[in-house]
Parts: structure tokens; sequence; C-alpha cells
């Protein structure tokens, strides 16, 4: 047999991990529900990561029964188990960005906040999970105000426009209304708001990141797709991938945004009803 060189045939992607086999990657941690269906929830998230090449650890919140057609079942995860999670993830796979998505109540929310605030946990990304893209409220509205606490260790909070809409208490129709919901956000103790405008109507989708200081808008068209399931889900997993790999806020919400759109366009035809994006889409490190 002869020496050298690599095997006729050898998948590229396999060649790179081997090259890089003694290589520690970053890891991140969502915390957030488990969806059955695959296009949510935590499998969303550790999909994501991967896709950035991140290591994906969890603490799951809830456990649902459900696929693309809704949501059958429910069950929460205890306050106590979820944090107890988070701490022995931070103590030995020291998570370099955290999200998190659904956390069902107000208990779990105020478990999940003192455990991060207890382990020191950074770049922390909240999805505050609290209407579904129908509109419906999935939150009673103490667990809505329980947030605040949560958002206040926040590097970037990212509501879409209807959780945008009830945090600030107050209605929403265009990109002023947009900037004037994200600075109250941002002055009530958020590091950074990204305020996702993809309900406004028109042929653009507008999305919006404020830190304070600088604002910057994203203009796109349209995707004309009703493949939307877990689209709040994959984008927060790609920004906090992007944070947990050293990133700067507005390149991973950048990249993140990007990775969206492409996994959006190139959704698979999965399931009988609103089906899960493309997590194999295409990021800049695979370009």
């Amino acid at each position: 047999m002869g020496t050298g060189g690599d095997l006729p045939g050898k998948d590229e992607r396999l060649i790179e991990r081997e090259s890089h086999g003694s290589h520690a990657p970053p890891v991140a941690l969502t915390i957030a529900g488990s969806d059955s269906g695959g296009g949510a929830g935590i499998q969303a998230d550790l999909k994501t990561f991967h896709a950035f090449g991140v290591f994906g650890t969890s603490a799951v919140t809830a456990v649902t029964a459900q696929n693309t057609r809704g949501v059958f079942g429910v069950q929460k995860v205890s306050p106590e188990l979820v944090a107890e999670q988070i701490r022995v993830v931070a103590d030995d796979l020291r998570p370099a960005a955290v999200k998190t998505g659904m956390l069902a109540d107000s208990r779990i929310i105020a478990a999940v906040t003192e455990a991060v605030r207890q382990k020191g946990l950074e770049r922390l990304v909240v999805d505050p999970v609290m209407v579904a893209t129908s509109g419906d409220r999935l939150l009673e509205e103490t667990a809505e105000l329980a947030y605040r606490d949560l958002f206040r260790l926040a590097t970037l909070v990212t509501p879409n426009l209807h959780e945008a809409e009830i945090l600030t208490d107050r209605p929403i129709g265009d990109l002023t209304g947009m900037c004037e919901a994200a600075a109250a956000l941002v002055a009530e103790g958020c590091g950074a708001v990204l305020l996702k405008g993809g309900h406004l109507p028109g042929v653009e989708v507008l999305d919006l990141l404020h830190d304070g200081r600088r604002w910057h808008v994203w203009r796109e068209e349209r995707i004309d797709t009703t493949r939307t399931h877990g689209t709040g889900c994959t984008l927060s997993a790609a920004i906090t991938a992007g944070l947990a790999l050293g990133q700067g806020l507005f390149e991973a919400v950048d990249r993140g945004l990007r990775y969206t759109r492409e996994a959006l366009r190139s959704a698979p035809q999965l399931g009988g009803s609103r089906g899960p994006l493309n997590h194999w889409a295409p990021t800049d490190r695979q370009r």
C-alpha cells in the first residue's frame, strides 16, 4: 500500500476535522424547550450551533409534543432542575455564550436569571418567546414581567414585533415605532435590542439593532414561504454562535441574519404545515 496523500474521494470536511482534531471548539449553551418535531427550540439551536462550528450544550425547560401542524402537549421541567442543568454545564463545559428560548413560566424565568447571575455567564442572548407567529400569547402576564430582571443581564434581546409591543405597552406600525420601542427597552437595562420587523406589512422586512448609541437597519426583500417554523430560534442561536466565536455584536447579528435568510430560502419540504428551516444552510465559515 502506498503512503502519503488522502484516499481518493475522501470528504473534504472530514479532512478538515481531522486536521483540527485536537482543537477545542467554543461552547454555547441553549436554555429552551424541546421541540419533538425538530424545527424549533433546543433542536434548532443545537443544529445551528453545529453549523457554525460551535459545541452545543443545553438546559431543557419544557418537553413538547409537536410537529409542523401544532403543539399537542407540554410538560414543564421543574425550575430546580432547569437551574441545576445550567450550573453543572457551566462548571464543566463553560459556555462562551448563552441563549434562552421558551422559558415556560415566571418560576423558570426567575430560576434561569438566578443561575445565570450566580455563574457569571456572559454574552447572553434572550429570545423572549412570548408570542407565536400567529400572534397568540404563550406566557401569562406575570411571566412577561419576570423577564425584566433577565433582560438586565442580557447582551442582546431579540423580540419580534408583537413581543416588543407587549414589553413596551405601545403599538408598533412602522420604523419610527420600532426605534422608539428599541430605545425604551435599552433604557430599561437591556444591553442591546434586535427588533425583528417581520410582522410589518410590505414587501420589505426590516430588522433594527440598537445598543444605546448606534442604530442599524437591515432591509431585505420578503421571502414568500410558509416554511418558517423555528425562525426566531435559529436567528438567536446563530447570533449566540457568533458571539461564542468571538465576533462583535454587529458582526454576529449580520451573519446570523444572513444565515437565517438562506435557511428560509432553502427550507426543505418537510411536514404538512409550517415546516422547518434548512439548518444545513451555509455559514460564512463554510464559504
